[in-house]
């Protein structure tokens, strides 16, 4: 299976070795960066374009996974799922990487690579790989319904709040939002 993987400078030694292992498994993997170690990086592209490929992959017909990772795995999760059709889990057990698969059919998954051992996020890994989607109807149901948000905006028969504005600005602590003070 084609894997795409994608890091920042706090996950690059992990991903050199997450790569080691799943080309001995016979994975074909595609190294979406970075290239070299810089600690001012910034994770958002490369997760992006690991997430993009993935989307890009099973619009041609060929299914493929990605992985994406950085010190928590929640940036790189939220990177990945800005993608089209990209479901990102972020796993941090045996049971949310099979999960993650059986009940989502994420395509994507994050990992911390700060917050396990090497040993643990590769097994949290080749659970994610390795699990089937069987596509009960429930889960297609929900699945379904996320693509239909993301393409609309909107979910048939299901009340669902309008957008007021497509840019939520990111605040720091010290502001308050308007109405709250």
């Amino acid at each position: 299976m084609r894997i795409h993987v994608a890091t920042d400078h706090a996950g690059l030694e992990f991903s050199q070795q997450l790569q080691e292992h799943l080309r001995e498994q016979g994975h074909e993997i595609v190294d979406h960066g970075p290239a070299e170690y810089d600690a001012l990086d910034d994770y958002p592209s490369f997760c992006i374009n690991a997430a993009q490929a993935v989307a890009n992959d099973w619009a041609n017909g060929s299914k493929s996974l990605g992985v994406v990772f950085g010190g928590s795995g929640n940036g790189e999760q939220i990177a990945a799922n800005k993608v089209t059709g990209v479901r990102a889990a972020l796993a941090w057990s045996d049971a949310t990487a099979q999960l993650a698969r059986e009940h989502n059919n994420a395509n994507v998954i994050s990992i911390g690579a700060r917050q396990h051992e090497i040993a643990d996020a590769l097994r949290f890994i080749d659970i994610f790989i390795a699990e089937p989607f069987p596509g009960e109807e429930r889960h297609l149901r929900r699945i379904s319904q996320l693509a239909e948000y993301e393409q609309t905006g909107k979910i048939a028969g299901k009340s669902v709040l309008g957008s007021v504005g497509t840019v939520v600005p990111p605040m720091v602590e010290s502001e308050t939002p308007a109405g709250n003070a």
